[in-house]
């Protein structure tokens, strides 16, 4: 990240921050709480997708024109800072593919004839689905198993459950998550991938609410691999970022063929060109990933520490609300005073989470109901839907008020 300094223009969340989203100056604007999902653009993202539409629309390695080649400057360089951005060795690493999604599923599919019958995977029951059916269906496809650690009553990480399972299962890769979509628990990463790491596994991270609200150094994790999207670090959708390590990729078999992934290609077979490339079959997404990359440096134009904190006193005033109105049940760590970020979760005695939601929409307050693509999380909790308030850098204190008054309504609405 950015340090202050003579010359850097910091950014300040909060209110502030929205003059740099055309959402709140030139859109509905409303209370968006649905960053987990998708978060707003800044202006800046939006300009660089429409720059390289107008000025620099050619395809990547593929022309010997002056178009082309800064085309293929500005993409390859949306690699460096996205290298820059999670810590990586060398921009060789970063993978682009469509979101987290693709990331999971490309490793999945890749690295399938490292897995021999019997072999186990262990994720944990706070997943996104995208982190648990490509495992799931890699399972079916080898004769695998997939085993999940499990998670306390306030939905964090069973440290216990998950070193026993180490031990006893002795799998073949760990895929966990940093920042759980649907609680907001921040997991032990860095004791996770060293304890994997000493049973013999490889680790996948899903860092796709990580490393937009956390940050992280890959380097320094260790992860064998890392996964985001973009379009919930204020880039534009389409457009993600697998890590892997540089012995990972050299020893992942490319899932999809076609142009600008191959060294040559003749009637009798074809070479892979090299790591990061030949896992980048066909024309790639590189407006979106120019943009993905004016997306980080607007982040990076923030502190952290600042970013944190904001967020931090958000989730904290939410839950200190929640707790002072009546029928609310609250879910996640922060329920009993444990470490919870950028995501809160809730319910109402009354009130199913889908009528809030509609209810809410009233009083121009865009908020997530249902099961967040975690249903095993939801289930082992004892519920099968919440409502989810999930902050961004334009978030405020206004948007918690404006929650306040419709759960009021809802309640009424719905009787007390």
């Amino acid at each position: 990240m950015s340090q202050r300094g003579e010359g850097v223009d910091f950014l300040v969340p909060g209110l502030k921050a929205r003059e740099h989203f055309p959402f709140y100056t030139e859109g509905p604007g409303g209370c968006y709480l649905d960053s987990a999902a998708t978060a707003q653009r800044p202006k800046v993202v939006i300009d660089s997708l429409c720059r390289t539409l107008i000025h620099h629309n050619a395809n990547v390695h593929r022309g010997a024109y002056r178009l082309s080649a800064e085309a293929s400057d500005l993409y390859d360089n949306a690699r460096l800072i996205v290298a820059r951005y999670i810590g990586a060795r060398s921009e060789r690493s970063i993978v682009f593919v469509r979101g987290a999604t693709e990331g999971v599923n490309l490793v999945a599919r890749s690295t399938e004839h490292l897995f021999k019958q019997g072999d186990v995977i262990l994720l944990s029951l706070l997943e996104h689905h995208s982190n648990i059916v490509p495992w799931q269906m890699l399972a079916k496809r080898k004769g695998l198993k997939v085993v999940f650690a499990d998670i306390t009553d306030d939905g964090q990480l069973n440290v216990k459950d998950f070193e026993n399972k180490l031990r006893e299962y002795k799998p073949a890769l760990v895929a966990i998550t940093q920042l759980a979509n649907s609680l907001g628990t921040v997991t032990p990463i860095e004791d996770v991938v060293r304890a994997a790491h000493e049973a013999g596994a490889r680790v996948l991270v899903d860092g796709a609410q990580g490393a937009a609200h956390l940050g992280v150094n890959v380097e320094a994790l260790g992860c064998d691999y890392y996964v985001f999207s973009g379009h919930k670090i204020y880039g534009p959708t389409g457009i993600g970022v697998l890590y892997a390590r540089p012995e990972r990729l050299e020893e992942m078999e490319p899932f999809q063929g076609g142009g600008d992934m191959i060294s040559y290609v003749s009637v009798e077979g074809f070479g892979c060109a090299d790591i990061p490339q030949r896992f980048e079959a066909g024309t790639p997404a590189f407006p979106e990933a120019i943009a993905l990359g004016a997306a980080i440096e607007f982040v990076n134009r923030f502190s952290r520490e600042e970013m944190r904190a904001h967020e931090k006193s958000l989730v904290t005033a939410a839950v200190d609300m929640l707790r002072a109105e009546q029928g609310i049940t609250l879910y996640g760590p922060a329920s009993v005073g444990g470490e919870q970020a950028t995501v809160v979760s809730f319910s109402i005695d009354t009130v199913h989470p889908h009528d809030f939601a509609t209810i809410a929409d009233t009083h121009n307050v865009q908020i997530r109901a249902g099961n967040h693509c975690a249903m095993p999380t939801l289930r082992r909790l004892g519920v099968q839907a919440t409502v989810r308030m999930s902050f961004g850098v334009y978030s405020c204190q206004s948007d918690l008020t404006a929650v306040q008054s419709a759960i009021r309504e809802a309640r009424a609405m719905f009787g007390r």
